[in-house]
């Protein structure tokens, strides 16, 4: 099963090693990883998305606890939760097939960031399967270069998230 953990951590060098070399010596394939900085100076916000059973996930959790630069850990794969990743993406664009792929990156609310002789850059971001979608449909074109970003989560709003006194509060750090 493909779980998504949610990650507080310290915002230090070496936080991405420990949690990276604790996975990978447990034998984990990391299908993403994405950190940046949070609304916190202090900490950065860690999504991590791998595979494994329930059971498996609490040791994984459990593990990742113990590592002191890490604040909070949660698997949000059981919540309401949105999730991007973002792709740039080059593609052969000889003349005669641009207005192809401008029709394209409009329906798929993509932008084109880039434009050169022979060629396009196109920013898209979105969910894992509007992204496989996409280059996909690029494939025929000639993928020329492609980057992407690991994904990132936020689990959604919930009913009464103005009303909490306790939120500043109750955040980590706080």
């Amino acid at each position: 099963m493909r779980h998504v953990l949610s990650a507080l951590v310290q915002n230090q060098p070496g936080v991405l090693a420990h949690v990276s070399g604790m996975l990978a010596s447990r034998g984990f394939n990391i299908d993403s990883l994405a950190v940046g900085p949070t609304e916190v100076d202090e900490f950065s916000r860690m999504t991590v998305v791998v595979h494994g059973d329930e059971s498996t996930m609490v040791q994984v959790r459990r593990q990742l606890e113990k590592i002191v630069t890490v604040v909070e850990v949660k698997d949000i794969s059981s919540e309401a939760f949105v999730e991007r990743d973002l792709t740039l993406i080059r593609v052969s664009a000889c003349a005669e097939k641009r207005g192809e792929l401008r029709q394209l990156v409009e329906v798929f609310r993509a932008k084109i960031v880039d434009v050169g002789p022979s060629s396009l850059m196109i920013e898209i971001s979105g969910t894992e399967e509007k992204i496989r979608s996409f280059i996909d449909l690029m494939k025929p074109y000639g993928i020329l270069e492609l980057a992407r970003t690991g994904r990132i989560a936020m689990v959604r709003a919930v009913e009464g998230d103005c009303d909490s006194p306790e939120l500043e509060r109750d955040r980590p750090g706080h």
